[in-house]
């Protein structure tokens, strides 16, 4: 099996995981179905990373960070439930599993799992579709916008659209549904990588705010902004990120 088809395979499988999380804990608190999806997903990636690769290394944002991977080749960065507000609140579709290899440097596979949507987009190869909006659409935290998606959307004059996880925001932009995700304020490098290895097969743009490349399996998993869109977009959008 190869580390594109394992990540897909592992990242479709934990998302089924999850949806039974869901149908059991369906009348439990939220909290209660947070706590069971964060850990279910995590037991589940890491044992079957731990028979199907061995000799590799996790970096989980559920588990102890373990140091041997900073001298490691291959490194593999999950996410077991990106989203899990959204995850407990029922009905809603925009949480993602992410599972993505680090190896000597570079993203080289990942897969992003939208379980609800019934989605798994992978590397090796992934085709966007088409540009068909009039304006540019930033996708930002239904909740909580930030201040620099809202001065691209105010510079590009763009639209916004309001989507949950980082996971759901990049696959938007891989579907066509936005063009621009931009973000700045704090995420982990579990948070990114899937998404980044993904919009990469796709051809899209992504770096960090400044324009700088995105650099994985660091000391401090803190990697806090990052910028994924169409390409046709990232220079007006990077002349509001850089400055």
């Amino acid at each position: 099996m190869t580390d594109h088809d394992l990540a897909a395979g592992l990242a479709t499988a934990a998302g089924e995981l999850l949806l039974g999380v869901r149908r059991e804990l369906a009348n439990a608190s939220e909290g209660e179905r947070k706590a069971a999806g964060d850990k279910r997903s995590h037991d589940f990636l890491a044992e079957s990373l731990a028979t199907e690769r061995p000799d590799d290394v996790v970096l989980s944002e559920e588990g102890a960070d373990n140091p041997a991977r900073l001298s490691a080749e291959r490194v593999w960065i999950v996410d077991p439930l990106d989203g899990t507000r959204e995850f407990s609140e029922l009905g809603r579709d925009d949480w993602a599993v992410h599972v993505a290899l680090w190896h000597s440097g570079e993203l080289v596979a990942g897969a992003v799992a939208l379980p609800a949507q019934g989605s798994t987009f992978a590397t090796p190869a992934v085709t966007p579709p088409p540009a068909t909006a009039d304006r540019p659409r930033i996708v930002v935290s239904r909740t909580r916008p930030p201040a620099i998606a809202l001065a691209v959307r105010d510079a590009l004059d763009g639209t916004l659209v309001e989507m949950g996880s980082a996971g759901a925001k990049v696959a938007s932009v891989v579907q066509g549904i936005s063009d621009i995700y931009v973000h700045a304020g704090g995420q982990y490098e579990w948070d990114s990588a899937a998404p980044v290895a993904v919009a990469r097969a796709a051809g899209l743009h992504t770096s960090r705010i400044d324009g700088s490349p995105l650099v994985y399996n660091r000391p401090d998993p803190l990697l806090p902004d990052l910028v994924v869109c169409r390409p046709e977009f990232a220079d007006a959008v990077l002349a509001v990120t850089a400055g």
